[in-house]
This record gives C-alpha cells, sequence and structure tokens, in this order.
C-alpha cells in the first residue's frame, strides 16, 4: 500500500485473500515463502560477508517470571558421579510463543476463517501430538539469506516506536528510499522499532497481554505492513516489537497474518538494538542472516538464536 492513509476493512481482507500465495508453489507447499530463498540466494548472502561481525539476535533464554513472561522457561541442573569425576547436565522446557521468547512461527502457528496456509483446516492439522501440515521441520535445512535493516527510530529521529504512532507500510518504502535500498526476493527484513528502549521508558506497562489479564494494547506495525512483504516478496520478517494492538479491524491476526496468506516465517521477539548498532558502525544496512530452527517434527516454531553476520 503506497497511499499514506488507513486501509479499509474490506482492502485488507483483499490483502489476505486476492493478493495471498496459497498453490502459489502448489497446494500441498510446506515450506512457504523460504521457496524463494534458493541455493543462488544462499551463496549471495555469503558475500555480504567482509569484516566477519556476528551479531546475536536472540534474548536470554526466558527463565525469570515477569510482567511479560507468563510461563517462565524450565531450566534445572543435575550433576552426577563418575568414577573420581562426573559431569553435569541440565534439562529445558519452554513454551516459547508470546513476547518473551525469541523464536520463529512456522506456517501452522496462525489462521483465520478460511483456513491455515494453502486453505488446510486446523481442526484437521493440528493434534496433540504435533501439526501434520506446515511445521517447523520443513525449514530444518536453516534459513540462510540477505538481510534488509530498516531502523525506523532512527529514520523518525526518536528512541523507540510508541503506540500513537505504529509503524505503516509506506514509512518502510521511505526507509528504503531514504537508505537507497532495494529488496530481492527472497530477503529478510529486520524491522527495528525500539522495543527494549519503550520497555525501558515504561518499566511498569506490559508489552502487550498475549494469554490474557487485560486489554492487548501494545506499540508496533500496522496491518498497512502486509502489502510492503508480499509487493516485495520477503521471505522472513524479523521484528522486535510484533503486531500494533489492538487492531482495529474485524480480523483474527494483523502482520501475523503474513503466515498463512503468504507463507512469511516471522522470527518473533528479535533483539535489534544490538544489531542497529552493528550497522551504523559497519557503515551498512544488509547483512547475512541465519536461522537454524530446531528439528521439532510437528513443531509450531522453534526458538532460535539467530545470527546475523556482516
Amino acid at each position: 500500500m503506497s497511499e499514506r492513509r488507513l486501509p479499509t476493512e474490506a482492502e485488507v481482507r483483499d490483502w489476505l485473500t486476492k493478493r495471498n500465495n496459497w498453490g502459489r508453489w502448489g497446494i500441498d507447499d510446506q515450506r512457504g515463502a523460504i521457496n524463494l530463498i534458493t541455493p543462488a540466494k544462499r551463496v549471495a548472502a555469503t558475500r555480504l560477508v567482509r569484516s566477519g561481525r556476528s551479531v546475536s539476535l536472540s534474548r536470554p533464554f526466558p527463565k525469570e517470571p515477569g510482567m511479560n513472561n507468563y510461563y517462565p522457561a524450565q531450566h534445572y541442573m543435575r550433576i552426577l558421579p563418575r568414577g573420581t569425576g562426573g559431569f553435569s547436565a541440565d534439562y529445558y522446557g519452554i513454551f516459547y510463543h508470546g513476547v518473551a521468547s525469541t523464536h520463529i512461527d512456522a506456517l501452522c502457528h496462525t489462521w483465520d476463517e478460511r483456513g491455515m496456509w494453502n486453505g488446510r483446516d486446523p481442526k484437521e492439522a493440528i493434534t496433540f501430538d504435533g501439526a501434520t501440515f506446515g511445521s517447523v521441520e520443513h525449514w530444518s535445512e536453516g534459513i540462510i539469506t540477505r538481510c534488509v535493516v530498516l531502523d525506523v527510530p532512527r529514520h523518525r529521529g526518536v528512541p523507540f516506536v510508541t503506540h500513537d504512532a505504529p509503524v505503516h507500510g509506506w514509512e518502510l518504502e521511505d526507509i528504503l528510499r531514504a537508505r537507497s535500498l532495494r529488496l530481492e526476493p527472497g530477503d529478510a527484513v529486520a524491522v527495528y522499532a525500539g522495543r527494549d528502549r519503550w520497555q525501558a521508558a515504561n518499566p511498569d506497562t506490559p508489552y502487550g497481554r498475549p494469554f490474557g489479564g487485560g486489554p492487548n494494547t501494545r506499540p508496533g506495525l500496522h496491518v498497512s505492513c502486509l502489502p510492503f512483504l508480499r509487493d516485495h516478496d520477503v521471505a522472513v520478517l524479523v521484528w522486535d516489537m510484533l503486531d500494533h494492538l489492538p487492531i482495529g479491524y474485524d480480523i483474527p491476526w494483523a502482520v501475523h497474518a503474513a503466515l498463512f496468506a503468504y507463507g512469511v516465517a516471522l522470527l518473533d521477539n528479535a533483539l535489534l538494538e544490538p544489531l542497529a548498532q552493528a550497522c551504523v558502525e559497519e557503515g551498512r544496512d544488509e547483512c547475512m542472516l541465519v536461522i537454524a530452527p530446531l528439528r521439532v517434527v510437528g513443531g509450531t516454531g522453534s526458538p532460535a538464536n539467530p545470527l546475523a553476520v556482516f
């Protein structure tokens, strides 16, 4: 959407129906826009590595309970003897969806009344033992591609995005032009919105309430960003702030709809302030992105430690 106005609900619904990618790679496809990351695309991404600097985009494993961490991850240790020595071992357990953990969403994670990715019925595809369609193991060979970093606070000249001024699709286009950047099919886009600075300025305000407990209100990316992802054939969206809420339209998902409509992988709750700083220091807004999801058969996603390499 290039016009600087809020879309109508009819327009939003058209983005999810008339412009979706269902059937683009076959009706049985379970990889979505990751299909755009070809072997040649991966090789081209490696050519972006010049200084060898590597930046982790992961938040710490979220063990500590708090207002943004309703379901803390579990981590406990065992120490076992072995002769005159011994060894340590530990257990990890995590409910990673939400706003605390850095993770990648698989195509089976969200849907609307028309269905999941490629129109599959979630009542049939989602079982207690795992998803039978669109699950994360279909990305287990890893995601390696060019990543373009769009720094919204730097563009605006502010420390962070606020609720009264969400990120719109036309603003992302503005940043591309202002930074002389050009997106290519299969790219990842990292949208830095300054979530950690926002949280520091609002220490008593949770970043939304995804599991209940009050109104789910938070700053982030407006639903108008959907056509930006579709027009540019983005394969992966990396973001620190998620969907701007409330959505403002009678639909169940805003930018998270890119999962089931376009097949775009979502890297949620990324730690992007270090990446934004690295872009300033390196003097460029692109790098190689490496994401290696866990090979969980039937998984709706995976915790991740994404790496940006300059």
